[in-house]
């Protein structure tokens, strides 16, 4: 299982002060954070069905030049975004993130923090979705609410959560689907909830709000993140043009793809995954599996999405072990058929001498035949 790609001193959020001054010390995203993900499959060797448009646009493109562009405030209130979300999300969201909504958003979370309110997930985490999975690499959208409110939990993708965290009841409720699309399923040890894998692998794990006061469900819906993260929805809706799965869980993320082109890409809804509603349908939804046949069939083969998390395992593997074996069993069959003589049907008598059958039958339809080592010739 791959493990967590940033590494930090504490579990509570980073004040704008902080941020500023490691962004003067250290200039560029690298150092900030450290080499920032770039394919989507690094947890198992399998690349991203990229966009060849998208990656060359976000290589042409001059960060420092936009920056140079903004306001005072504008460069004040959007430090995190500038120095955390990934490049290729960044030159797309750039017009969105400067609106006068947007940056009201950031003033608010700015008086959370001044008022002595903890916000979860910590100030880096935020945009940990769009570093674990660029834009560039999206095979598959997961729609999420609200992030975890409690200490350890949330870290920027929805559903997930960091060791020792155990997994949450949704989350089990996903491992418990999975196990009926692939029997081979293995959870991450020890009831971890980790999904990393899954974002490097080009599924992008996204929740509506993408903050929380802690211990206060919903505390920051309806701030303004609703209008951002449909934002990015609708970028990979209109700019993944080759098809992305949208997977919908419950009313509320069923609503936020109701815009999106089902016959460009695959949209999967079903109950979501809490214990208050998976009884509902979410259990036998199948949408790993069919997420995955879709891929194959639009993108090939290797486009499709390994869901193990645990060590040593592969759904990808599982599935082309049971090919095989299945084609070999097919062999084996087509063999043995070859192999075994022809029966004969006989409708007469076969003479044991003549190997002739006499059959009235078949001298009153103007036919005969002969038996020889063991087969019928006309």
């Amino acid at each position: 299982m791959s493990s967590p790609s940033l590494k930090r001193k504490s579990e509570g959020p980073l004040s704008n002060t902080d941020a500023n001054k490691k962004a003067k010390g250290n200039a560029s995203i690298t150092s900030f954070f450290g080499p920032p993900k770039t394919t989507g499959g690094s947890s198992s060797g399998r690349g991203p069905a990229s966009s060849p448009s998208s990656s060359a646009a976000a290589a042409t493109w001059d960060k420092a030049k936009w920056v140079a562009t903004l306001t005072p405030e504008q460069k004040k209130y959007l430090a995190l975004e500038i120095q955390t979300l990934h490049p290729s999300w960044l030159q797309h969201l750039r017009d969105e993130i400067t609106t006068p909504e947007f940056i009201a958003l950031k003033k608010f979370l700015e008086s959370e923090i001044k008022s002595g309110k903890k916000v979860f997930p910590p100030r880096e985490d935020v945009y940990s979705w769009s570093r674990h999975t660029p834009f560039n690499a999206v095979k598959a959208v997961i729609i999420g609410q609200d992030p975890y409110h409690n200490v350890n939990q949330a870290h920027g993708l929805c559903f997930s959560v960091r060791p020792p965290t155990p997994a949450p009841p949704s989350l089990k409720n996903m491992y418990i689907a999975l196990r009926k699309d692939y029997p081979s399923f293995r959870p991450p040890p020890n009831n971890g909830g980790l999904l990393t894998p899954w974002a490097e692998r080009g599924v992008l794990m996204l929740n509506t709000c993408l903050t929380v006061r802690a211990h206060e469900a919903n505390s920051h819906a309806g701030k303004g993140w609703e209008r951002f993260t449909q934002r990015v929805i609708d970028l990979v809706a209109q700019k993944r043009t080759r098809g992305v799965v949208f997977l919908a869980w419950g009313k509320p993320a069923a609503g936020r793809v109701a815009r999106v082109d089902a016959k460009r890409h695959l949209v999967l809804r079903s109950a979501h995954p809490s214990p208050l509603s998976a009884s509902r349908g979410f259990f036998d939804c199948g949408h790993f599996r069919m997420t995955n046949e879709w891929l194959a069939q639009r993108h090939g083969e290797h486009a499709v999405i390994d869901w193990s998390l645990g060590p040593g395992s592969s759904t990808v593997e599982v599935k082309k072990v049971e090919k095989a074996e299945e084609e070999k069993k097919e062999e084996e069959e087509e063999k043995k058929e070859e192999q075994e003589p022809t029966p004969v049907v006989a409708v007469g008598e076969v003479d044991k001498e003549t190997k002739e059958e006499k059959s009235e039958i078949l001298e009153k339809e103007g036919e005969d035949g002969t038996v020889e080592d063991g087969e019928e010739k006309e």
